[in-house]
């Protein structure tokens, strides 16, 4: 009798506990629970990927007068980087897909933080551009890798709004780095003899080394490997993914790089990153150009439009998730960007005005990528999505060579900016005219 009632005891608790974990609620708990586990980790990662990565925009405002360098020279220098980014790019992310996130993204920041600390003490041209390649050759890798790395734990369904949460890093970056390192250049030059440039770098390549020891103790490989998470929501997570896998392409890494929808994302990102390099990397000097001298100022003024481009990024990245629609939230916001830039030209002589327009170009701008990157995510599976996310990453990122050079060649030729910022706002043009004539509609799922 005992055990009769034992029996009839079990089976309706583990009928309410398979209920329970096939509930939306459980679902909705156990996603909430992976996001509060390693999106803020890997957004404080991206933030100093990011701030490692466009200090040279701050470092421009003392160490050009300091090096005697053109703007030339710099542009060069600026985007240098993303030549060597281009070159290991595919090769680093295939690494990390077979050898795993947790080691190969705490070697990339470890890498950058020592030759991060190292541009403190370049003093010719040449050294400069050969650090500046070493460094793009570090950070190969890391921004697809974190991209890859998402499709580890989230559906396509959810992409873009995580994707937009991460990617929150990028305007974080600005207001932070802005408002750091116009007091670093002020208040630490001549410390110990050195330049406020020189102990920016040295100052901001200190968070990369640390950080990146911490990668090793607690990012996962992947959902089986999360000893944080109950076997039922691991068991579910993996559902997900393995059941969106099945509707993905699974090919060779040689295969996708003779995917059409590879070859056209990739010049959509290439105009895109014209406009973030473009912006990224002469927003200080932009913002000098009005009329404000102090480099606290202008560190302060920066802050401005990428903390505006924080709330557009997550609300615009919501509203894409909700209503399933990428083509055309990715256009309008090119449009937005590409209007900013040129009002910023424009209205260059009054500092208020630029200051909106640049705010403009900012919510546009940040908005791009969290729609962008649940294009090739959602189609490409497997190696092929490590190497379809590479390559269009390192293609896309060689608008990081070109922007800087570009504009750094037309202000030394003109003496403005002008000229460069209108090019760039035709890439970005160019960019939403392929995403919405181009990219054919997903269904809603």
């Amino acid at each position: 009798m005992n055990a009769s009632h034992a029996t009839l005891g079990v089976a309706p608790a583990a009928a309410g506990v398979a209920s329970g974990v096939d509930s939306p609620a459980f679902e909705e708990a156990t996603y909430a629970k992976v996001t509060r586990r390693i999106i803020p980790f890997l957004c404080l990662c991206f933030v100093i990927a990011f701030l490692d990565r466009v200090n040279v925009s701050f470092a421009k405002l003392q160490m050009l007068q300091d090096l005697h360098f053109s703007e030339t020279v710099y542009g060069l220098g600026a985007g240098i980087f993303f030549i060597a980014y281009f070159l290991f790019e595919v090769p680093s992310n295939l690494i990390m897909h077979r050898v795993g996130a947790r080691r190969w993204i705490a070697r990339i920041m470890i890498t950058w933080a020592l030759l991060t600390g190292a541009m403190a003490f370049v003093q010719n041209a040449t050294a400069f551009y050969i650090v500046r390649f070493l460094l793009g050759a570090a950070e190969a890798g890391f921004f697809p890798g974190m991209i890859l790395y998402l499709t580890y734990w989230f559906p396509a369904q959810r992409r873009s709004r995580i994707t937009a949460l991460f990617m929150t890093a990028i305007p974080i970056a600005g207001v932070l780095g802005g408002m750091g390192s116009g007091w670093v250049l002020e208040a630490m030059n001549g410390v110990h003899g050195m330049a406020g440039w020189q102990w920016l770098f040295v100052l901001e390549g200190l968070p990369s080394m640390v950080v990146g020891i911490v990668v090793l103790f607690y990012l996962d490989d992947g959902i089986s490997a999360a000893r944080w998470l109950a076997p039922a929501q691991k068991a579910l997570l993996q559902r997900r993914i393995d059941a969106e896998s099945s509707t993905k392409t699974h090919v060779s890494a040689g295969s996708a790089f003779r995917h059409p929808l590879v070859w056209l994302l990739a010049l959509v990102y290439f105009g895109s990153s014209m406009g973030q390099y473009g912006f990224g990397f002469w927003l200080p000097s932009i913002i000098k150009a009005t009329g404000v001298s102090s480099p606290l100022h202008i560190g302060l003024l920066s802050a401005i439009p990428y903390a505006f481009g924080i709330v557009a990024m997550i609300v615009v990245g919501r509203h894409s998730d909700r209503t399933g629609e990428r083509r055309w939230h990715y256009g309008l916001s090119a449009l937005v960007s590409a209007a900013g830039l040129v009002g910023a030209v424009v209205w260059s002589h009054d500092t208020a005005i630029a200051m909106v327009a640049l705010t403009f170009a900012s919510m546009g701008l940040q908005c791009l990528a969290p729609v962008f990157w649940t294009l090739p995510t959602g189609v490409l599976g497997g190696v092929a999505a490590a190497a379809g996310i590479a390559v269009i990453n390192a293609i896309g990122n060689l608008a990081g060579f070109v922007s800087p050079y570009l504009v750094g060649w037309v202000k030394d030729t003109t003496g403005t900016t002008a000229a460069g910022m209108y090019v760039i706002a035709g890439f970005l043009l160019l960019a939403g005219a392929l995403v919405v004539l181009g990219v054919r509609p997903a269904p809603r799922r």
